[in-house]
């Protein structure tokens, strides 16, 4: 069953005769023909990239990536048999260029461009650099057109989240081509970016607070006897299952809770102790400070 999706939310199957056409660099988007650049060929830009590729709709001769090592160059290249190199200027041939790399190395990239000839039409930029704003983006890339995304790390496995905010220009094909390159990998929402904030913090931090989650469950299986592989196997299918649950039936996770709690039984004794231990304010705080770090990182 495929999953349903929020009001709001755009989840576009890829379509060639439906991709943009417009005039300018940043409107060379023609299906399969498309040249991208990519600033920072890490996790994250590998696996929006790698889908496009393995269903033929990049050609991996038009991928031009850029990597801070030559050693990291090196095995692309022999892995994935692309075109990658260490000047970041290379990235900038494409009409379009996803901007992937930390954001420390923001600086760093724009000086290099600035330094170098600018082009001379604009590019379409998308940026996945986590609490980076349009208007910084803006000011130091003044001819691109901008796209503002955060993606999460189940895009690893096609099953990610991406808030897309838009910047000033764009036309309704570039952002269908951009809605349909994140498409590929999950889910895609349209969001006023003051709540990419939020979004962040709870899609794209919250992968690593359920993950404490179930290592946390997994060890309190081993304290109870369980094995550790075991236990761990059973963490991750408990929490799969679970989430599965909660979007399929549409539950409130109040509804489940109180599905699985019987009176005096192990639930309610375990739900006891986890509200002692303050485990939803703490959860709660966490998503809260992962919001405020990111509008910090701005």
């Amino acid at each position: 069953m495929p999953p349903r999706v929020p009001p709001g939310a755009a989840r576009m199957i890829w379509s060639d005769d439906r991709s943009p056409d417009t005039a300018g660099a940043a409107g060379e988007i023609n299906g399969g023909e498309i040249t991208v650049g990519v600033i920072g060929l890490g996790r994250m830009a590998q696996a929006l990239v790698f889908p496009l590729i393995e269903a033929g709709l990049l050609d991996r001769q038009r991928l031009l990536a850029v990597v801070a090592s030559e050693a990291s160059a090196e095995r692309l290249r022999h892995s994935h048999q692309l075109a990658v190199s260490t000047d970041p200027l290379q990235a900038w041939q494409a009409p379009v260029v996803l901007l992937a790399v930390k954001p420390q190395q923001l600086e760093g990239v724009a000086a290099a461009l600035a330094a170098a000839e600018a082009p001379t039409s604009p590019r379409l930029l998308i940026s996945v650099l986590a609490g980076v704003t349009l208007a910084r983006l803006q000011r130091l890339f003044p001819n691109c057109l901008m796209v503002r995304a955060v993606p999460n790390t189940p895009c690893l496995v096609r099953a990610g989240l991406t808030g897309l905010a838009w910047g000033e220009g764009l036309s309704a094909a570039h952002k269908e081509w951009v809605q349909q390159l994140f498409a590929r990998v999950g889910e895609v929402l349209e969001l006023p970016e003051p709540q990419l904030d939020g979004f962040l913090a709870l899609t794209s931090s919250g992968p690593a607070f359920v993950a404490l989650v179930a290592e946390a469950m997994a060890d309190g299986a081993v304290a109870a006897g369980l094995p550790r592989s075991l236990a761990q196997h059973l963490a991750h299918r408990t929490l799969a299952g679970t989430a599965a649950l909660l979007h399929e039936r549409e539950l409130h996770p109040g509804q489940l809770k109180d599905m699985v709690t019987s009176p005096a039984g192990t639930t309610i004794a375990g739900l006891r102790h986890l509200e002692r231990a303050g485990l939803r304010s703490a959860l709660i705080e966490a998503v809260v400070a992962a919001a405020d770090r990111s509008r910090e990182l701005a």
